[in-house]
């Protein structure tokens, strides 16, 4: 049986989501059939799977689903009659089930509201069919796994067209609504095995309960079926099921129809809400909302997308956060203090707020009370900057910006092991200067304190920060704060310096020796490589159990994202003509796209492996590798 891993995304506009894989076989324990946030955008829980279905057809049943089961068992065979999947405008599966009948399944979220539709359609009606489907159960974190035991609460809350599950105390129940009749049949299903989280080094064994079976009669109509957290009976919609389906497969295609393409659908997905405002969802089906990510990826998901009043939205609710000069660099997915462990973060919102004001300078989304908030952010970050803020972030007499502290990982090669941090960095990193002389450019078109600031921090750094011998830059000078000592190592890191910003801080001869280097080094068909395959430390496979994949992480690793830069620094030292961007398309971006339908189908991926063929790893669903796919485009 051919089991089709690539993955599907829906989502609801709050943080939650469903996701699975085109066979229907999760691999993960984040595939879900509905899996809100229950504190948008953050506590998201698992609360339904998915589920087992079959047709009974002139009394012969045919399995629809197929389940992997430990130590390695695929049952039943429903992925064996599967012969179409499409996205568009939503996850679609057709399965053959004789030679003249076929029957069709949707699904589909709602925008706004927690909830999952799926629809059942035969392709042709007359014959004797009877659809039986068994939702599988949970009620846990979605970074947890499932397991039997006496405490689950089976009991059903009302009957057939509209049922309740409650299965644990303190946790949201399910509201079940369909045209179906439902039996009360309480069985556990075990050794659920997911082989991506065995592939990660982690558990991968599950369990999850059935309360019971809905049938329908498909021969007659449409088999639909909704299904959300349960609310309160006085809030709670009562409408007709069919109804209320129609009703949000019909906003949702005139929702989506709307965008420009396919990949601004996608890019949709990552925007949710905050409180009363908008932030960015970092990836699916992991991340919350990270402040780095955020203010890299809207300026694709966003301003390239010309959603500025979003941008809009998502900058102000961010920027009454900033807190010593820092903004956030995550907000944790249970409680709401934000955690302030990032350099790069602040800067790059200083460099989205700057992309907004020029994109919206024609446009009528930035009122002067809403520029000034904005302004009044960015002063606070740069003077915090300035004068010295966490983690010795504080400018220098020569205008550059130190920062770091033994055991912590500031900037976005962030990844830690224990206490080892794999990447330190500590010192001056080289696109840290380059961000925070782009924010010095950007404050000092108003304020004669910065450009003074501006001016020795490019002196400085084009004194500093050239290697010669290698005719490019280096990674990090006055490492781990000893003046003079400097990383050489070959990263992607110096990109920053030449394109991806508004004001490129190298130019010329030197500008093109950096490209060139990148582009033998490190360029591979999908991103940039973190580190040369030359150097001591190379990794060239994302693989194994937690602690070697992150050692891997930026250790060769490649990252999509960094294409974006790339890209903008390879037209720049090529003259920036038409031409240059044709052949920059042609031969950076087409290939990006392709890769569009190898993995989260729709989207681009987090990372992939260093070494060729560069398999796709991490999260399948990535918003600052989509934004700067956007941005690109």
């Amino acid at each position: 049986m051919l089991i089709d891993d690539r993955e599907w995304l829906e989502t609801d506009g709050l943080g939650g989501f469903a996701s699975g894989t085109v066979s229907g076989v999760r691999t993960r324990r984040y595939h879900a059939l509905l899996a809100p946030a229950t504190t948008p955008p953050a506590g998201r829980m698992v609360l339904v799977n998915g589920f087992d279905a079959w047709i009974d057809l002139d009394g012969t049943p045919i399995a629809l689903s197929t389940q992997r089961y430990a130590p390695d068992a695929l049952h039943p065979d429903g992925a064996a009659r599967l012969e179409r999947f499409t996205t568009d405008p939503w996850p679609t599966w057709r399965w053959r089930l004789t030679d003249d009948l076929s029957i069709t399944q949707e699904t589909l979220c709602r925008h706004g509201l927690p909830g999952v539709l799926i629809r059942w359609r035969l392709s042709s009606a007359g014959r004797l069919a009877t659809l039986r489907v068994r939702p599988l159960l949970s009620g846990r974190d979605y970074h947890a796994l499932h397991h039997e035991n006496v405490v689950f609460d089976f009991e059903p809350r009302g009957e057939d067209e509209d049922v309740e599950w409650h299965p644990y105390a303190g946790v949201p129940g399910v509201r079940s609504r369909a045209n179906a009749r439902y039996r009360h049949h309480p069985q556990w299903f075990r050794q659920f095995l997911y082989l991506a989280e065995r592939d990660r080094g982690l558990d991968a064994i599950e369990d999850l309960a059935s309360p019971g079976e809905l049938t329908w009669d498909a021969s007659i109509g449409d088999a639909v079926w909704l299904i959300e957290p349960a609310s309160s009976a006085e809030t709670r919609d009562r409408s007709p099921v069919i109804e209320l389906a129609d009703e949000i497969a019909r906003s949702e295609r005139a929702r989506r129809s709307a965008f420009a393409s396919r990949l601004h659908v996608s890019a949709d997905a990552y925007l949710v809400r905050r409180g009363a405002g908008t932030t960015v969802i970092a990836g699916y089906p992991w991340f919350g909302d990270w402040g780095r990510d955020t203010f890299i990826a809207l300026r694709g998901l966003c301003l390239s997308a010309h959603r500025l009043a979003e941008a809009r939205d998502i900058l102000l609710e961010w920027s009454g956060f900033v807190s010593e000069g820092m903004l956030p660099n995550r907000f944790p997915d249970q409680g709401a203090v934000p955690e302030y462990n990032s350099v790069d973060a602040s800067l790059w919102f200083i460099v989205a707020v700057h992309d907004l004001i020029r994109a919206a300078a024609r446009k009528r989304v930035l009122g002067a009370a809403t520029r000034v908030r904005l302004m009044l952010a960015v002063d606070d970050v740069i003077r915090g900057y300035a004068t010295g803020t966490r983690y010795g972030i504080r400018a220098g007499a020569d205008g550059l910006l130190a920062a770091g502290e033994s055991g912590t990982q500031l900037t976005w090669m962030d990844a830690k092991i224990g206490d080892d941090v794999v990447t330190p960095r500590i010192g001056k990193p080289v696109e840290i200067q380059a961000l925070w002389l782009n924010a010095l450019s950007f404050a000092g078109a108003r304020a004669s304190e910065w450009r003074r600031l501006l001016d020795a921090g490019l002196a400085s750094f084009e004194r500093r920060f050239w290697n010669a011998e290698r005719g490019c830059l280096y990674d990090v000078v006055d490492a781990d704060h000893v003046d003079g000592r400097v990383d050489g190592r070959v990263r992607p890191n110096q990109i920053f310096a030449v394109g991806g910003l508004p004001r490129a801080i190298v130019e010329g001869d030197r500008a093109r020796l950096i490209v060139e280097r990148v582009e033998r080094d490190l360029l591979t068909p999908v991103g940039l490589r973190t580190l040369a395959p030359y150097e001591s430390g190379y990794t060239g496979r994302y693989e194994g159990d937690p602690s070697s994949r992150d050692r891997a992480y930026h250790q060769g690793t490649v990252w999509p994202w960094l294409m974006g830069a790339f890209v903008d620094a390879w037209i720049r030292v090529n003259g920036g003509t038409p031409a240059a961007r044709d052949a920059a398309r042609d031969r950076f971006v087409l290939p990006l796209i392709a890769e569009l339908d190898r993995c989260g189908l729709g989207h681009l991926y987090e990372i992939a492996d260093g070494d060729a063929p560069h398999t796709p790893r991490g999260c399948p669903f990535q918003a600052w590798s989509v934004g700067e796919l956007l941005r690109l485009l």
